[in-house]
């Protein structure tokens, strides 16, 4: 039989989804199961998202332009400019999902066994890119001590190399919540400036910030403007992950041209896809309300009750509906494996994700779990029950 590529052996399974088949087996036994796992909100989409799936007319669902619909890209040029973002729709490329924004940017502006720096824990997927556009990954570790916070400049310069194109920054933070400040941001700036390298920021999280806290963007930071590129996506700002409707954002017009050529090649993002990310922008004030309200109670509950568990750290989010969270255990692969595959609770368990698949140092992570806050508060109340009663029992359990 042939072989398949090293890049394909060298690709990791994604933490959020490799235990999908014991859930599965476990759902087949009769179990509940809670999916703390993945970012797939139970917020309902918008109604004008919907209502533009059910008054869509067209005879034919055509190609778009490669680049995205004209009209939602100057209609989305206008969300910008409202956030105090300068930029207009020839910055923007609209992609398949936020992914394909990811892929786009390391393919345009990386080559193969070029280095880009990214603070760990990360969101999983950074890694998979990489690895697939050939460019090595150089870790750098935030800590659960402090909430994640941006690692110190002096760590960055001790990692930067003739090799280092480029910098990625999730804010706010997924896996671990952290928002990183207007002074982080300008630290980042500096050295941005200073080497001459890209920065890319992944802002998909940008509604949900908590406790008066205010999300800056990397677009705001001034004198790199050829340095950024932004990261954008539908999925979680409307409740729209199947959507697969994401954005490329750079005022660098050399990286739009060059981004647009692989736009070509794939033809085009999902057509109707577009239809709702054009609606959703008329989203009513009062949707993000509602929202906002919703995810700071379910973050208030699960922080604080998982804090009442002994043995466990749960550092408290600033932004996203995630954190990471330090649990009494000797590895999280097996204790997240174990509690879908051998242990329940009035026939219910729960799904998380490792956090060993967030760090790209080997090793780390293995007593650390992420958990979604994106369940209804009832079914938080049991999936901490769940998780406090299964560390009595797990046969891993450090102390």
């Amino acid at each position: 039989m042939p072989k398949i590529s090293e890049r394909a052996n060298l690709v990791q399974a994604s933490p959020i989804r490799k235990l999908v088949p014991f859930a599965e087996a476990a759902k087949k036994k009769g179990l509940k199961v809670y999916h703390l796992n993945i970012g797939q909100p139970d917020i309902k989409t918008p109604e004008v998202a919907i209502n533009a799936i059910k008054n869509y007319n067209e005879k034919v669902i055509e190609y778009s332009h490669s680049a995205g619909n004209e009209s939602y890209r100057r209609k989305l040029a206008k969300y910008y400019n409202q956030l105090g973002i300068d930029i207009d729709f020839n910055n923007i490329l609209i992609t398949t999902g936020g992914s394909e924004a990811i892929s786009f940017a390391l393919l345009t502006c990386l080559n193969p066994d070029d280095e880009i720096i990214i603070p760990e824990p990360f969101y999983t997927n950074y890694n998979g890119f990489a690895m697939a556009a050939g460019v090595n990954v150089v870790p750098i570790t935030s800590s659960i001590e402090n909430g994640f916070a941006l690692p110190k400049i002096e760590e960055f310069e001790k990692v930067i190399t003739p090799k280092t194109k480029a910098i990625i920054i999730c804010n706010p933070n997924n896996p671990t919540g952290y928002l990183y400040s207007k002074s982080e941001l300008m630290q980042l700036r500096d050295l941005v400036k200073k080497h001459n390298i890209f920065l890319f920021a992944d802002e998909v999280y940008r509604e949900f910030v908590y406790d008066g806290h205010e999300h800056f963007s990397v677009m705001k930071l001034s004198g790199i403007d050829n340095n950024i590129v932004l990261f954008d996506s539908v999925s979680k700002r409307y409740s729209e992950c199947g959507v697969r409707i994401g954005a490329l954002i750079t005022k660098n017009t050399e990286i739009i041209e060059a981004a647009l050529k692989f736009a070509q090649a794939r033809l085009s993002p999902p057509s109707l896809g577009q239809v709702v990310g054009e609606a959703s922008l008329d989203t009513e004030k009062k949707y993000f309300d509602e929202v906002y309200d919703e995810y700071l109670e379910r973050r208030n509950y699960i922080i604080e009750a998982l804090n009442k568990i002994e043995g466990v750290d749960a550092p408290m989010p600033k932004g996203a509906f995630y954190s990471i969270v330090k649990l009494p255990i000797d590895d999280s692969d097996r204790f997240c494996q174990w509690i879908l595959e051998e242990f329940s609770y009035k026939n219910e368990t729960v799904m998380m994700a490792p956090a060993t698949g967030f760090y790209s140092t080997k090793g780390l992570g293995k007593n650390e779990v992420r958990v979604a806050y994106v369940l209804k508060i009832e079914d938080l109340k049991k999936s901490v029950r769940i998780i406090e009663e299964a560390l009595k029992e797990y046969p891993g359990k450090t102390n």
